[in-house]
């Protein structure tokens, strides 16, 4: 990853995810998301940062479905729901908003 000029090096597991997420940035989630072919908008946005909050303020990951309740409480049923959430991450909701999120991988994600 590039910044004015200066290369920034984060350390990655092998799937991608960073090892140490407190060095993470909304310009590093953006390049992490070209590397797994998503275009963010606002609503991946929302997500994420919906994602990272419940992480950094809770210590822990929630399963699916905790988090699309989690999601439906904060957000609203029409972004709370399994659909929307595949929608905007595909190949897994919870899994690469995680990941983009700058968060490690959820022990119960594949």
């Amino acid at each position: 990853m590039v910044k004015d000029g200066s290369s920034v090096h984060v350390r990655m597991n092998s799937e991608g995810f960073l090892l140490d997420h407190t060095l993470w940035s909304r310009e590093l989630g953006e390049w992490m998301a070209v590397r797994e072919g998503i275009e963010l908008t606002e609503d991946h946005w929302e997500i994420i940062g919906f994602v990272r909050d419940h992480y950094l303020r809770c210590g822990h990951f929630p399963n699916m479905r905790v988090f699309v309740k989690a999601v439906a409480g904060a957000l609203g049923e029409e972004k709370g729901n399994s659909r929307y959430l595949h929608r905007l991450f595909p190949q897994g909701p919870l899994k690469y908003a995680c990941k983009l999120a700058g968060l490690t991988k959820p022990p119960h994600c594949l």
